[in-house]
């Protein structure tokens, strides 16, 4: 498979991967919890998979690389945090350098998208499949980063990968 040319001389919000294909891992970034999920390009389905439990960077990295490595994922998407109007938040800041840490440590593309609402949407789905209170906080942030991947996949022209 073609590796993606690099775009890491450009913005991180600026760079698109159009033409990747295989395995996608996204990530629903938190302080304390990092919601993560897989897909298929060719599918253009978006699964949940894991959530990691841990404040400390290097934890949280050691999980990922583990993730990474039995997943072989060819694109990271981060969901990047923001108000509903589009102004920047507290975690704006720390998602845009968790993405820059990603593609530093792990030597892949990452991208990230608009993740407004993701987890009211999580939530939302969660709560028709009969999932609530704590078994719904214990599933939250994958489910999360399964809605991230599903809008990037939705916003994918029908023809491509």
């Amino acid at each position: 498979m073609e590796k993606p040319l690099n775009q890491s001389h450009l913005p991180i919000l600026e760079r698109s991967y159009p033409a990747v294909a295989g395995t996608l891992m996204s990530f629903d970034f938190g302080e304390k919890r990092i919601g993560v999920a897989v897909g298929e390009t060719m599918l253009k389905l978006a699964h949940p998979l894991t959530t990691i439990h841990a404040e400390e960077n290097a934890i949280k990295f050691a999980q990922i690389a583990t993730l990474i490595q039995e997943w072989q994922p060819q694109l990271l998407i981060v969901g990047l945090p923001m108000y509903l109007d589009g102004e920047a938040h507290m975690l704006t800041q720390l998602a845009k350098k968790f993405a820059q840490r990603l593609e530093g440590r792990f030597n892949l593309p990452v991208i990230m998208i608009d993740e407004r609402l993701s987890s009211a949407e999580a939530a939302q789905s969660l709560r028709d499949s009969g999932v609530y209170g704590q078994q719904q906080k214990a599933m939250i942030d994958q489910v999360a980063a399964q809605t991230i991947l599903q809008s990037y996949f939705d916003s994918l022209p029908v023809n491509s990968v």
